[in-house]
C-alpha cells in the first residue's frame, strides 16, 4: 500500500508576514512611484539673465519663479497663482507662434518702431522685439495669432491726424482682410493691434470688428472708454530709458511720506493738487518740476518717498505707474476704471496701494494707517515685480515682453473655421 504524505497548511503567523511583508513592498512601491512623479513635474534651474537671443533648445524651458542665487525671497507671493503661471509660461515659450502681416512699407506707418524712447517707449519695444524673436513664424498657418504692424506712434510722428489715423487703419485692415484668408477665418478674433499712443485706441474705431473681435493691446486700458477687459491687454507704458538706476531695499532712506508732481491735465489731478500742495508731509507739486531746479530732482525724488501717487491723466495710465516700480516708491493707484497691466497674473495689492479717486480726500490717513511692517512687506514685493516692468532688446525671461505676450497666449485659445 502507497503511503499517501499530507501537506499541512503553513502556520498562520507565517500566512500574515508574508501578507505584511507584501503589503510593505507595494506601498514603497507607491511612495516611489509618487516621488519620481512629482519630481518630473519640476524644471530644472535656469538663469535668469537669459536673452532670447542665445536661447539653445533646453532653455525653452521656463525657469523658476524663484529669487536669484543666494537670496531665498519667496517669489510666489506676487502672483495670483505662481504654478499655474509658470507651467503656462513654460508652454508659451515651447509653442506660441505670431504671424506678422508683411504688407506695409516700413518707412511709413508700418512693421517698424519709431523709435525705443520716451512715453511710447513700449509700441516700440513690441514691434521691434516680436520681429526678432523665436516667437515669429513665417507660416501662418503654424500661428496661433496674427500681429497687424501698424505703428499710431508713427502716424503720430508724421503729424498724421486723428481722422486720417481712423482712415489708414481701417484701410489696411480691409486690404488685409481682401487679400488673406485669416481674418475672414473668425472676422479677426486671432488677430492683434498694438498701440501705447493714446489716440491709438480711437484709431481702430473705423473698423468695428476690430474693435469688437481683435485683441488691442493698449497703454490706456479704460473700462469706460471702449477697452474691452478679458479680450484687451493692457500694454504697460514705460518711460526707457530710466534716467537711474533700480530702487529698492533702502525703506531707511525713505522719510517722504508722498509723492506726485506733474500736469493737471484730469480732474483728479486738480483736486490733488489743490487739497495737498500746501502740506508738509507729503510732497505734492502743483506742476512738473523745472528742470532749472537741479539735475534730476523729480527721478531723485522717488527714492525718498515711501508712496508715489499715480493719478489718472488725460487717460487712466501714466509711465509714473512704471517709474514707481523701478524706483521701489510703493505705488498709489488713484485712477478709477484702471485695468492695470497683468493685473490677472500679478496681484497688485501685495505691492501697491490702490484706491478709488473720491478717496483723494482722506490720502494722508489712509497712508498713515499703513503700518511699518506693511509698508516694508508691500516695498519687498514691488522690488520682486521690477523685471516684469521691464523691456529689454533682446528679451530676458519674465520682462515685459514675454509678461505681454503671455497675455496674448492666455487669449489666443479661438474656433478657425
Amino acid at each position: 500500500m502507497t503511503a499517501v504524505k499530507i501537506l499541512q497548511a503553513p502556520p498562520t503567523s507565517a500566512v500574515w508576514s508574508l501578507r505584511g511583508s507584501l503589503l510593505t513592498l507595494a506601498i514603497l512601491t507607491l511612495i516611489s512611484f509618487t516621488y519620481l512623479s512629482l519630481k518630473s513635474l519640476h524644471f530644472p534651474h535656469q538663469s535668469d539673465s537669459y536673452h532670447e537671443s542665445t536661447a539653445s533648445p533646453e532653455l525653452l524651458i521656463a525657469p523658476p519663479l524663484q529669487a536669484p542665487e543666494g537670496r531665498t525671497d519667496d517669489f510666489s507671493e506676487v502672483y495670483h497663482s505662481p504654478e499655474v503661471f509658470r507651467l503656462n509660461y513654460a508652454e508659451m515659450k515651447k509653442k506660441f507662434k505670431v504671424y506678422i502681416y508683411p504688407d506695409g512699407d516700413p518707412n511709413t506707418y508700418y512693421q517698424t518702431p519709431r523709435k525705443l524712447t520716451g512715453k511710447y517707449a513700449s509700441e516700440g519695444y513690441f514691434f521691434q522685439n516680436i520681429r526678432e524673436s523665436r516667437f515669429r513664424t513665417d507660416d501662418p498657418d503654424q500661428a496661433h495669432l496674427f500681429f497687424i504692424p501698424i505703428s499710431c506712434h508713427k502716424m503720430r510722428g508724421k503729424g498724421t491726424s486723428y481722422e486720417n489715423m481712423t482712415i489708414i487703419v481701417q484701410n489696411y485692415v480691409e486690404s488685409l482682410a481682401s487679400k488673406y484668408p485669416y481674418w475672414n477665418r473668425t472676422l479677426g478674433a486671432d488677430h492683434f493691434f498694438v498701440t501705447c499712443h493714446d489716440v491709438g485706441v480711437r484709431a481702430t474705431e473705423g473698423v468695428p470688428l476690430l474693435v469688437k473681435n481683435s485683441i488691442r493691446v493698449v497703454c490706456s486700458p479704460s473700462y469706460d472708454v471702449g477697452f474691452i477687459p478679458h479680450k484687451d491687454v493692457a500694454l504697460p507704458q514705460v518711460l526707457q530709458p530710466f534716467a537711474l538706476p533700480a530702487g529698492g531695499n533702502d525703506v531707511e532712506n525713505r522719510t517722504t511720506l508722498g509723492f506726485w508732481a506733474g500736469h493737471r491735465n484730469s480732474k483728479i489731478r486738480v483736486i490733488l493738487a489743490r487739497v495737498w500742495e500746501n502740506d508738509t508731509e507729503l510732497d505734492i507739486k502743483n506742476n512738473r518740476i523745472n528742470r532749472a531746479t537741479g539735475h534730476l530732482v523729480y527721478q531723485k525724488k522717488f527714492y525718498r518717498t515711501k508712496f508715489c501717487i499715480c493719478p489718472g491723466g488725460s487717460q487712466v495710465n501714466s509711465a509714473r505707474v512704471a517709474d514707481s516700480i523701478h524706483y521701489a516708491c510703493v505705488p498709489v493707484i488713484l485712477s478709477d476704471y484702471y485695468d492695470l497691466p497683468f493685473n490677472d497674473i500679478l496681484d497688485w495689492r501685495k505691492f501697491s496701494v490702490i484706491l478709488k479717486e473720491h478717496d483723494v480726500y482722506r490720502l494722508k490717513q489712509i497712508l498713515k494707517d499703513i503700518t511699518q511692517e506693511q509698508f516694508v512687506a508691500l516695498h519687498t514685493n514691488l522690488v520682486k515685480v521690477q523685471k516684469h516692468f521691464q523691456w529689454n532688446t533682446p528679451p530676458r525671461h519674465y520682462d515685459a515682453f514675454h509678461m505681454v505676450l503671455y497675455e496674448l497666449w492666455l487669449r489666443q485659445h479661438v474656433i478657425k473655421y
